[in-house]
């Protein structure tokens, strides 16, 4: 009879979950169960890994806090936000909601999503879309979020390619967030930007100043229209074209880029260092018989440097124009400025991977990254499920009262990462709070 109560969704997920071995370890009669459940180092199941990660180690109350920009009473921004979870077996399910943290945690702990999106706030708890009109059902904020993925770099980086990553490649990442970062500080007044590691080959960033997340697409469009310099698909040899004179905002991200050309591009990427290679740069030149000279050059002297193949380019083309010609600067930009997907920062309900979750092909977390540290940000020391459970064994080896009162996350290798977060939220709290004091006082 229950069943009738239940939405389609609901009596679907229902169905599924039967499939899915789902549930908590065996409770003991004493102590605290959440401390004593162990995984022991010949069992690591990712399913008891990921189990021990969301009831131990997730930071729910700060994660909260975030979502619902207040660490008291829940409000809207947090009850009537989308989450979209996906399980083990490729069960995806949208359109979930919650009416506070223990509800929240309940379900995260008995579903253990092996992902976790999140998505706009909406007009009408999501979970109770069905129970109104459709028009009436319509997302009203979010975050204003980017994903840059090392993938959109392919056609550049020679040490990787897909989802593999390497400390090489990883600078692009790196520059990424240095530019972006002083974009939206600088240009837009943004102050309370979150830095993500996607777990596995590139970083999220959640803008939460309250202007932003009340942007509406159109709004959401022009800032990533301010911010997009590479533009052309695969057919399009030269996708960066600029103004000799660049704007500010242009001039101020070439600065910080420019440095990092000879070493990351020239050398470490050895984009010269081949024919295949360097056919890619040179084919950007419109000039053919620069083309014709620099491949004849560098075909019969196979032992000149990337750095001197470059020194070639740059003075064939002044020779040329006899005067600075800003294409060289341009190929600078096409190679190392950030490459954005638009399509995840215009639209307002578009999901997007939650903070701390776990990367299901890695096992790394989904932590914060430091803008102002981003150069010492490691991706392949990120920790793991397997390394966090072997911590927290440890940890059950020898624990003293003082020490059981401690969260268990800010004993592992996630406290960095936690404090980083922590900081974030706590600014966020404090300007909602001056905010609120703010407010005209209308109770008289």
């Amino acid at each position: 009879m229950f069943d009738d109560f239940l939405s389609d969704d609901d009596a679907m997920l229902e169905k599924n979950l039967a499939s899915v071995q789902l549930g908590t370890p065996d409770r003991q009669q004493h102590g605290d169960p959440l401390r004593t459940f162990k995984v022991t180092q010949a069992d690591h199941d990712p399913v008891l890994l990921l189990r021990t990660f969301y009831q131990r180690l997730f930071p729910y109350k700060t994660f909260y806090s975030w979502l619902n920009y207040s660490n008291a009473e829940p409000t809207k921004t947090f009850t009537h936000r989308e989450f979209s979870f996906t399980l083990a077996n490729d069960i995806y399910i949208r359109f979930q909601s919650f009416n506070d943290l223990p509800a929240f945690k309940k379900e995260i702990e008995r579903l253990q999503p092996v992902k976790m999106d999140l998505g706009a706030i909406y007009t009408i708890r999501p979970k109770e879309r069905k129970t109104v009109n459709e028009k009436a059902f319509r997302p009203l904020e979010k975050e204003f979020v980017l994903d840059i993925d090392m993938t959109d770099y392919d056609e550049i980086r020679t040490c990787c390619t897909g989802g593999d990553i390497c400390h090489k490649c990883w600078t692009f990442m790196t520059l990424a967030i240095k530019v972006i970062d002083a974009c939206l500080r600088d240009d837009f007044g943004f102050q309370h930007i979150l830095w993500v590691y996607s777990g596995r080959r590139g970083v999220h960033c959640w803008v939460s100043d309250e202007r932003a997340r009340q942007m509406d697409n159109e709004s959401r469009k022009a800032v990533i229209g301010y911010m997009e310099v590479i533009k052309g698909g695969a057919e399009v040899q030269r996708k960066v074209k600029l103004m000799k004179i660049l704007h500010p905002s242009l001039e101020r991200s070439y600065k910080t880029i420019e440095p990092y050309f000879e070493s990351l591009i020239l050398d470490q990427q050895g984009v010269l260092d081949t024919k295949e290679e360097w056919t890619k740069m040179v084919s950007i030149l419109s000039d053919a018989n620069i083309r014709d000279q620099l491949n004849n050059e560098w075909s019969n002297n196979p032992s000149l440097s990337g750095a001197e193949k470059w020194d070639q380019l740059v003075q064939a083309v002044h020779q040329s124009r006899n005067e600075f010609d800003s294409i060289t600067r341009d190929i600078q930009l096409q190679y190392l400025y950030p490459r954005l997907d638009s399509n995840v920062s215009t639209n307002i309900n578009h999901l997007l991977k939650s903070p701390f979750c776990v990367h299901p092909k890695t096992q790394r977390v989904c932590v914060p990254i430091d803008p102002e540290n981003c150069d010492n940000f490691d991706p392949l020391a990120v920790p793991t499920l397997m390394t966090l459970n072997d911590e927290l064994n440890k940890l059950a080896m020898g624990t003293s009262d003082s020490e059981r009162k401690i969260p268990d996350y800010k004993k592992t290798s996630l406290k960095p990462y936690i404090d980083i977060f922590e900081n974030f939220v706590n600014g966020l709290l404090k300007e909602t709070q001056r905010a609120k004091r703010d407010q005209p006082d209308h109770s008289w």
